[in-house]
C-alpha cells in the first residue's frame, strides 16, 4: 500500500476566534499545500479541520502516518476516547456533552477510508513541516478577520 505523510497544523486568535488550518501532504518527491480559514472558530476545531481536509484530499485508499501537535487530536484516537465518545451517544465519561462533533464524526468517516496511523509532535521543535503548518494556518487565521 502506498505511503502519504500528512503534516498538520490549526491555530485561532481569540479562541473562539479567526481560525485558520493548514495540511502538507507528502509522497514521495510530490508535496500538495493545502490550508483554510475560518471567522470564528476555535484552536482544536481548526486542528481536526486541518487533519480531516488533508485526508479528504487523498485520491485512494493509501496509508496514512499524520503528525500533528496537537494532543486533542492525537489522544482523542489513539486512546480510543473518540470510539467511546461515539458510542456512548457523544457523551464523555465524565457525563458531559463532547464539543466538536460534527468534526468527529467525519475524521471518523475518513479514518475508515484509509489506513491512518496519527503521530503527536511536540510543536515548534524544529519539524520542518510542522513549521511551515503552522505559519500557514496563522497566515489564515490573520486573514479570516
Amino acid at each position: 500500500m502506498e505511503r502519504v505523510e500528512l503534516y498538520t497544523d490549526g491555530a485561532c486568535s481569540g479562541n473562539p476566534g479567526p481560525g485558520g488550518w493548514a495540511a502538507i501532504l507528502r509522497y514521495n518527491e510530490h508535496e500538495k499545500v493545502i490550508c483554510g480559514k475560518q471567522e470564528k472558530t476555535t484552536n482544536n476545531r481548526m486542528e481536526l479541520t486541518a487533519v480531516i481536509e488533508g485526508l479528504r484530499a487523498l485520491k485512494r485508499r493509501v496509508r496514512v502516518d499524520v503528525y500533528t501537535d496537537s494532543k486533542y487530536v492525537s489522544d482523542a484516537v489513539n486512546k480510543k476516547w473518540v470510539f467511546s465518545w461515539r458510542s456512548k451517544g457523544w457523551k464523555k465519561l465524565t457525563g458531559g456533552k463532547v464539543l466538536n462533533v460534527d468534526l468527529w464524526e467525519e475524521l471518523l468517516v475518513q479514518l475508515e477510508l484509509h489506513d491512518v496511523r496519527i503521530h503527536w509532535i511536540k510543536g515548534h521543535n524544529d519539524n520542518p513541516f510542522n513549521e511551515r503548518c503552522d505559519a500557514l494556518a496563522v497566515e489564515m487565521s490573520k486573514k479570516a478577520t
